[in-house]
């Protein structure tokens, strides 16, 4: 799979719009919003959290772990333990993220699991740390035979490519739904917050996009790749 450009370019895109989305997360978070907490009297510095990390710690480190096998100049079994590690961290960072809405949600008396971004929000990460452990005891501990990884690989990167889509549009609902309820409290709609926020969804929403032209775009490799080769699925979400 491959379109008629080079990988190592479009990762330098994506590299520096996964940068401009973690500092306009951070201005919007401790600038307008007030900061994070686990425990306040203020219980939107609770929920504050769960944007930053599932931003933050799950779409962004989820990307850049999909697109290392073509970003980083390493050899394969480095690559592969880089890929492996930084999902890990995506999803405990996305636990993390989504535990922090339910607390927000049980202390402020709100009812949970009441929106279409919540819904697809439990699935997303239902999906991810499926793939995740079977990946793990596939390709990694105990593997399985070359002709198990060979035959289920490009399955395994399908759904990788899903989940990770699925995350960035779900991010970008939360946006919406986050926003709409802040206008709905008062917030001006054509204040310096609501562009903000807006424009944190379209750099969200063109990092997603990177990624995945980054992963359909050729490497510099030329040799003839093996069965097992997983530099050409390295849209995989593991």
């Amino acid at each position: 799979m491959g379109v008629g450009i080079n990988a190592m370019p479009v990762t330098f895109v994506a590299h520096a719009l996964a940068l401009i989305a973690a500092i306009m997360m951070l201005v919007w978070s401790i600038s307008f919003r007030g900061g994070f907490a686990w425990e306040a009297t203020n219980k939107n510095l609770i929920f504050n959290l769960h944007p930053f990390l599932m931003l933050v710690g799950f779409i962004i480190l989820g990307g850049e772990a999909i697109i290392s096998y073509k970003s980083l100049p390493l050899e394969k079994p480095v690559k592969k333990l880089i890929h492996l590690v930084l999902h890990a961290i995506a999803l405990a960072l996305g636990i993390l993220g989504i535990c922090a809405a339910f607390k927000n949600q049980n202390e402020c008396n709100f009812s949970n699991l009441s929106s279409l971004h919540s819904w697809i929000g439990i699935g997303v990460i239902s999906l991810y740390g499926f793939q995740w452990l079977y990946s793990f005891g596939l390709f990694f501990y105990p593997g399985g035979s070359s002709n198990l990884r060979s035959g289920l690989l490009p399955w395994h990167a399908i759904l990788g490519l899903f989940v990770f889509v699925l995350a960035v549009g779900n991010a970008a609902l939360g946006f919406l739904e986050n926003l709409t309820f802040m206008e709905n409290e008062g917030l001006d709609e054509f204040g310096n917050e609501a562009y903000l926020v807006n424009f944190m969804a379209i750099v969200t929403i063109l990092f997603g996009a990177s990624v995945v032209l980054t992963v359909s775009a050729k490497s510099e490799s030329t040799s003839s790749p093996s069965v097992d080769d997983d530099s050409n699925y390295s849209y995989s979400a593991i």
